[in-house]
């Protein structure tokens, strides 16, 4: 019976590709028609409409950090010198053009993260796998984090791919060209999170990677400061030391550990000195859980690690800086999760928890004065307490080394080409 069927499979498999993408159009398709089309003007794009004002600036000679968006929002631009010159090709195009390829490379990027961080995954579906990283696609698309970085123009995915294209074993085919710790420090150069790296680096001993990361984001800073001097000057002696130009850090989209204790009217002496604490306690723990994983070689899950620290760890984490939580859904599911089913059940749970979008849900909690208030507070830091848990998660989750292999999933031959692309 499997002769007549076998024509079926094989028209099948020709078209995986438009099928794939297919699936990613539609998965992809109710967020981006939210935010691109429903939402309201004066709240459109508005991130990457700082990114291009950045660029226009550069090119126009304005000052690049005293320049605030249009009207109602007046948002300043707060990355370093070296991103306002990349933002150089937004200003080249049309704002309205711009909010809609943006959000494109913001979907490329999140199915591209998939695509390494489920490498172990993929390689078990052989030339079906275009479909597989499909639907493995789909649901990371709904993840608040994500949507968020649609909503607001965000670079956050670009950031993630960047550091997990750096640190996956086998190294992806588009890291090779540069060496190990480069794509860190390019990272660094755009966003200064990301150094969370350089001390995983050190932690373990890899004063190579280290080094490189740390020479690739001095090279362009300066490269950067000989490009824009004043605007360096500024950047550095001025802008980075104020966090209020990030926005209120009090506010429900911080979900970082500070955002929640100032939440908690935790501010002040007191409130500094309990949020170090908290810094010191989890940064030990984290980095410690982050360097038995290296020494494992599961690479994906130290991305997935060293990802949430910078989170939870920074003074300002807004929501869709949790786009690492795609990477952390696949580190949890590990090579074969229907072996061990608990590792399928911890992947599903985490996707569902940040699918919903409970800080948003807590806002509207508090916001009823007969209701009960703790129950709105836990949900307004829900991205704090789930970035928590997932740090124990992966803790619980990797305790036992997988029977395969992070690097002989399948066997070598069977590989399909995700395998080293």
């Amino acid at each position: 019976m499997s002769t007549p069927t076998r024509p079926v499979h094989r028209r099948l498999l020709r078209y995986r590709w438009p099928l794939a993408v297919l699936v990613i159009a539609l998965a992809a398709a109710p967020t981006a028609l939210r935010y691109l089309v429903f939402w309201p003007l004066d709240q459109w794009q508005v991130d990457v409409q700082v990114y291009r004002d950045a660029g226009v600036s550069v090119l126009t000679g304005r000052p690049v950090y005293a320049t605030l968006t249009e009207a109602p929002q007046l948002l300043p631009f707060t990355y370093p010198p070296f991103a306002a010159l990349l933002s150089i090709p937004l200003a080249l195009v049309p704002f309205g053009v711009v909010g809609w390829l943006w959000t494109a490379l913001q979907v490329i990027a999140t199915v591209a993260i998939t695509w390494y961080a489920a490498h172990r995954l993929l390689w078990r579906t052989g030339p079906w796998w275009p479909l597989a990283l499909a639907v493995l696609s789909a649901p990371m698309l709904w993840l608040h984090p994500v949507g968020d970085g649609i909503r607001f123009g965000q670079v956050n995915a670009l950031i993630v791919l960047a550091c997990l294209v750096d640190l996956r074993e086998p190294r992806p085919r588009l890291a090779r060209w540069l060496p190990p710790g480069a794509f860190v420090g390019l990272a660094m150069a755009v966003k200064l999170t990301p150094g969370v790296f350089v001390i995983h680096y050190l932690v373990t001993r890899r004063w190579r990677e280290a080094a490189t990361a740390v020479a690739t984001a001095a090279l362009v800073t300066i490269g950067s400061a000989l490009v824009l001097p004043q605007a360096s000057v500024a950047f550095w002696l001025g802008a980075l030391q104020d966090s209020d130009r990030l926005g209120p850090n009090a506010g429900t989209a911080n979900q970082s550990m500070r955002g929640f204790l100032l939440r908690m009217g935790l501010d002040g002496t007191a409130g500094g000195v309990l949020w170090l604490v908290l810094v010191a306690v989890v940064g030990v723990l984290g980095f410690g859980l982050a360097r038995r994983l290296d020494r494992r070689g599961d690479t994906v899950a130290v991305v997935a690690v060293v990802g949430l620290l910078a989170c939870l760890l920074s003074p300002v984490a807004w929501v869709h800086h949790y786009h690492w939580v795609v990477v952390v859904v696949f580190a949890l599911l590990g090579p074969d999760p229907w072996r061990d089913r608990r590792r399928l059940w911890a992947g599903a749970a985490v996707t569902v928890f940040f699918t919903m979008r409970l800080p948003w849900w807590g806002i509207d909690w508090l916001a009823q004065r007969d209701w009960p208030e703790w129950p709105g507070r836990i949900l307004q830091n829900a991205d704090v307490f789930g970035g928590l848990a997932c740090l124990l998660l992966l803790w619980w989750a990797t305790r036992v080394p997988d029977a395969a292999p992070e690097r002989a999933a399948v066997e070598p031959a069977a590989r399909p080409a995700v395998a080293d692309a």
